[in-house]
């Protein structure tokens, strides 16, 4: 059909949130063997921003505004800081191992930069 409209990208197509989609089931892993008493501290905490980033991706990328993406991308990216200093105080806490500590900042460097590049390619 001549002249159609293209079809809207889903956020389930974006790898920036199946990457973030992955890194929260990680999170998840690793908070599986944090201590009892920290239910509703650190393990909450992380868990939640976890979700908050992959959430952010699809809400934002549903506004079906590049501006309001971009915003919603940048609410991620905080997110994702959050959760990278949550690791680093884990770790610190005797929580999260130095090779999963690694892994998961390794792993939010990765997400970081295909956020940073989803970003730049929506202000072009």
């Amino acid at each position: 059909m001549s002249g159609a409209a293209p079809k809207k990208q889903s956020y389930r197509e974006l790898i920036a949130w199946q990457k973030a989609r992955q890194f929260t089931k990680t999170i998840y892993e690793v908070t599986a063997a944090f201590p009892k008493n920290e239910t509703f501290g650190l393990t909450m905490q992380l868990r939640r921003a976890a979700v908050s980033i992959v959430s952010n991706i699809a809400e934002g990328q549903a506004r079906y505004s590049k501006k309001e993406f971009v915003h919603f991308l940048r609410n991620s990216r905080g997110s994702l800081a959050e959760v990278e200093t949550q690791i680093i105080v884990g770790e610190d806490l005797g929580y999260v191992t130095a090779v999963d500590a690694r892994s998961c900042l390794g792993k939010a460097d990765e997400l970081n930069r295909i956020m940073a590049g989803l970003i730049g390619s929506m202000q072009e």
